[in-house]
């Protein structure tokens, strides 16, 4: 746990994350130090999973006691916070140039959290337990709310913002990293799943039953040639034109 005096409320291994304590303890200089811990437990997910993640596996990985890692880092939770915090690392520089508009600014934010949820996928299966504290999430909260600057949002709708627009990329890269696992499981191309399930929807479905769904059979929404991210960038958009509406119709209401 933290000092009492510190006044963060951190735990002992985040205030560590924040460059607010060196390490636990005194004495000479460990070899086991917080870094090591995270990047071994990031290692250890990125190639079997989070469930093979915990604190026994984590140590035998880097050869010491069990016990050892508990000077550093008081639970497993904790560690998740640190893993994930290491994963999502610091936000990318933005590649807008300075003239680019807030939505500009947004979709590449949003982009750019998406990738790389995709690339670690094993984020994804870490639960959230809270608001973000940790140094990188708290950058990449600092980023989508900069992209604000200058509209007419309140702070706190720059706040429902990022939270709706971070909501979209987590489902979204959720369900791709899921769909993912069933196909790799299955043994089957991704193009033969696709196929097998319009082909099991037209012997369930029929227009009679079915109206909707058959419409949809019928259309080119399943092998139409639409870019691989079109779900994400539909979604992303209705919540960009509906925050271009809203800040439209404020600058209407103070020409008025």
């Amino acid at each position: 746990m933290a000092d009492e005096d510190s006044g963060t409320g951190l735990p002992a291994s985040l205030e560590m994350a924040w460059g607010l304590r060196e390490r636990p303890g005194k004495g000479p200089r460990p070899t086991l130090t917080l870094p090591k811990i995270v990047e071994a437990a990031v290692t250890l997910a990125a190639s079997e999973g989070m469930d093979a993640v915990s604190m026994g596996r984590v140590a035998k990985e880097l050869g010491v006691s069990t016990m050892s890692l508990y000077r550093y880092v008081t639970a497993k939770e904790e560690l998740y916070i640190l893993m994930s915090d290491a994963g999502v690392g610091t936000p990318p520089d933005p590649s807008a140039g300075e003239d680019a508009d807030w939505r500009e600014r947004l979709t590449e934010w949003a982009y750019a959290q998406r990738a790389v949820l995709m690339a670690n996928s094993w984020i994804l299966r870490i639960p959230i337990t809270g608001a973000p504290l940790s140094p990188n999430h708290l950058a990449w909260m600092e980023r989508g709310l900069a992209a604000m600057a200058g509209t007419s949002l309140r702070e706190g709708e720059k706040l429902s913002t990022i939270i709706l627009i971070g909501g979209l990329v987590r489902n979204e890269a959720t369900m791709a990293a899921d769909m993912m696992d069933a196909i790799v499981k299955s043994g089957v191309a991704p193009d033969q799943v696709l196929g097998q399930y319009v082909g099991t929807l037209r012997l369930l479905t029929g227009p009679d039953t079915h109206p909707a769904v058959t419409r949809l059979l019928e259309s080119d929404a399943f092998t139409g040639s639409d870019e691989p991210d079109f779900q994400f960038r539909f979604g992303l958009d209705r919540i960009l034109d509906g925050l271009a509406a809203l800040i439209a119709g404020r600058a209407g209401s103070d020409e008025a």
